[in-house]
């Protein structure tokens, strides 16, 4: 369990692959599939493997990626933060998703701050980017009180939705 960074409530740390039944809970949860997409994750194996092909596979080539949120006094696993290296942006930019029952408690706040600061100050990035869909308002807002502000939008493929872009 490698330890990224710590608040009042939560411990942010790198997921393992044996975390396989919490990432098919979350990425298959309402919010996820409405603003995230759909990643085709039902199964145990497909689960494990995008623990590997994703998280683990950015943390060896970015020195970062998205890590697991767990709360502080059990270490049970509510959402991921981090990081995150896409082709089409010139920065990393803030990821976050919670699940549905942990939301509104102010847990992805106070993750995002805590990634923020360990992007500044110990990955010494210079600025930190955010992306998200027109429609998904209670992003916009957690991203905008993070002290982000708008950038214009951006369209990573022809084919793709615009997303707003906001930068640090």
């Amino acid at each position: 369990m490698k330890k990224i960074v710590e608040t009042e409530r939560l411990i942010l740390i790198e997921a393992e692959t044996k975390d396989y039944p919490f990432f098919k809970k979350l990425l298959n949860s309402p919010n996820w599939i409405k603003f995230i997409g759909d990643r085709g994750v039902k199964t145990d194996k497909q689960a494990k493997e995008y623990i590997k092909s994703s998280l683990i596979a950015s943390y060896k080539s970015n020195g970062y990626g998205l890590y697991k949120m767990c709360l502080k006094s059990s270490l049970e696993p509510i959402g991921i933060c981090g990081l995150v290296k896409r082709d089409y942006l010139d920065d990393p930019d803030i990821g976050f998703a919670i699940l549905p029952e942990r939301e509104g408690k102010g847990y992805t706040h106070e993750a995002s701050l805590a990634i923020l600061a360990y992007g500044k100050e110990k990955l010494k990035l210079p600025r930190i980017l955010a992306i998200t869909t027109d429609e998904n308002i209670g992003s916009q807002n957690l991203i905008r009180k993070i002290g982000l502000l708008e950038n214009g939008t951006i369209k990573p493929k022809a084919d793709e939705k615009e997303y707003l872009l906001f930068s640090t």
